[in-house]
């Protein structure tokens, strides 16, 4: 059992064509994509390390004007989810992908020469619109390419690379207050946008030249004519190039897919609201006993993301030797939720304990990789756009919730308790568990359904008698 557990973590090939190919696969597309949603996460948590490093004080930030400008990016972030994905029918992912980081690396930049909170609203509304071509974009790609047998690990190696960009950027932030803190008369927080968009560009260079695409428009100089025939075969047969029209909308929002995963994953985002919205980082911030540094505020609340990426990690390689069964994280979620919240709402909770329970909270961040890969399990079957608008929706959904979510349960000014936020963590956890009964229930149908739909059809060919001598 754990020598077969892992070789499914190594990623064995059956073929060794099939090995070889994936290796090429992972370097060329899992490592762009990795780079890629690790420096736009390094970007997100910046903000929040800019906050708390100086940041608040130099722009004379009153209120919850720090949740107001995550609301706007949330508002263009979500607003950019389902055209990005369908930009990627039209726009070779080659182009469209680098072009994007670009595009957020300029804003980035341009970040540091704010003067007003206002001013930083308005970068990072359209900064979002270019940020939202990755999460989603990258989840249809790897769908694209890897089999329901590979793409657990995949998705979960991807999630966690944006993961250690927000627990990175805890530490870029500490040592370039600590070494550029007034160089050039400049606050240490703005280098850190100007250094965070400078490392953007050289893997927006590497993503024009060496990205491949799709597996039926890929023209990579390294992958042959063979391997190309094989990557197209090793993914089922589907329409790649279904127009967006009337017909197709009617079908989308007439399958239960859309709507089941859609809610899913607003449920399953807004369980990641402890981590998500920086809870600990205002938590210490707003200690009513205790007053921690700089270097602590932005150093402690990396080990989130740091269970986040063994969380994430773990279980993506589970549910993959365990033939798919991603439903287990939203058990394991349920589980989390109401015991963190528990232990953050018991009378008497103490530091340790709210250290504790954030630190848990952060293994939610494995249904990021888990249910992305549950939907594409599930939808590589159907046709090949609908697959990309369910999952464009499902980050959209949520970040559409998300944009008041926020605001209402886990403003800044509600900090250290966010007693509101906290019960409601619980209801979504419950929540939770509930509608990843009814997803088992119907994905397990509809493969009852394609089993018996592929009996029948072999049941209809024509027998040949063998001829007689």
């Amino acid at each position: 059992m754990a020598s077969k557990f892992m070789e499914n973590f190594r990623g064995t090939q059956d073929k060794p064509s099939d090995q070889t190919l994936v290796q090429k696969l992972d370097f060329f597309i899992l490592t762009f994509c990795c780079l890629m949603y690790f420096l736009n996460y390094l970007d997100r948590s910046n903000l929040a390390n800019a906050y708390v490093s100086g940041m608040k004080e130099d722009l004379h930030f009153k209120g919850n004007q720090f949740n107001q400008i995550n609301t706007v990016f949330t508002v263009g972030y979500t607003i950019g989810q389902v055209p990005c994905n369908i930009a990627l029918y039209y726009i070779k992912p080659r182009i469209f992908f680098p072009t994007m980081m670009v595009i957020w690396a300029g804003l980035t930049i341009a970040t540091a020469g704010v003067h007003n909170p206002q001013g930083i609203m308005a970068i990072r509304f359209f900064q979002a619109i270019a940020e939202a071509s990755t999460f989603v974009g990258t989840h249809y790609i790897l769908g694209s390419w890897y089999t329901e047998k590979e793409l657990g690990k995949r998705s979960g190696v991807f999630t966690s690379s944006g993961l250690a960009g927000t627990m990175i950027g805890g530490f870029i932030q500490t040592g370039i207050h600590s070494s550029l803190n007034g160089t050039r008369g400049l606050a240490g927080w703005r280098w850190l946008f100007i250094i965070d968009g400078i490392i953007t560009l050289p893997v927006a260079v590497y993503g024009f030249f060496l990205f491949p695409n799709t597996p039926s428009t890929t023209t990579a100089p390294y992958l042959s004519a063979e391997e190309r025939a094989l990557a197209i075969s090793r993914v089922p047969e589907v329409d790649e190039r279904t127009p967006i029209s009337w017909p197709f909308l009617k079908r989308c929002f007439t399958s239960w897919y859309w709507y089941g995963f859609v809610f899913f994953w607003i449920i399953a985002g807004e369980t990641e609201s402890f981590s998500s919205n920086s809870l600990l980082t205002l938590y210490m911030k707003a200690h009513p006993t205790h007053k921690y540094t700089v270097s602590q505020l932005n150093d402690y609340p990396t080990g989130v993301p740091a269970v986040g990426i063994v969380s994430t990690l773990f279980w993506a390689t589970l549910t993959d030797f365990m033939g798919g069964k991603r439903y287990l994280v939203g058990y394991w979620i349920g589980i989390t939720g109401i015991i963190t919240s528990a232990m953050i709402l018991a009378p008497g909770s103490t530091t340790a304990m709210h250290f504790a329970a954030y630190y848990w909270a952060g293994s939610v961040y494995a249904c990021q990789a888990t249910f992305f890969a549950w939907a594409n399990d599930v939808l590589r079957y159907e046709e090949d756009s609908l697959r990309a608008v369910v999952i464009a929706s499902m980050n959209m959904g949520s970040n559409a919730v998300n944009a008041w979510w926020s605001i209402i349960f886990y403003s800044a000014n509600l900090a250290p308790k966010f007693t509101r936020g906290v019960w409601a963590m619980i209801a979504c956890s419950i929540t939770l568990a509930i509608w990843t009964t009814g997803m088992m229930h119907m994905t397990h149908r509809d493969e009852k359904k394609r089993a018996a739909e592929n009996e029948e059809t072999l049941d209809e060919r024509p027998q040949v008698l063998p001829e007689k001598v």
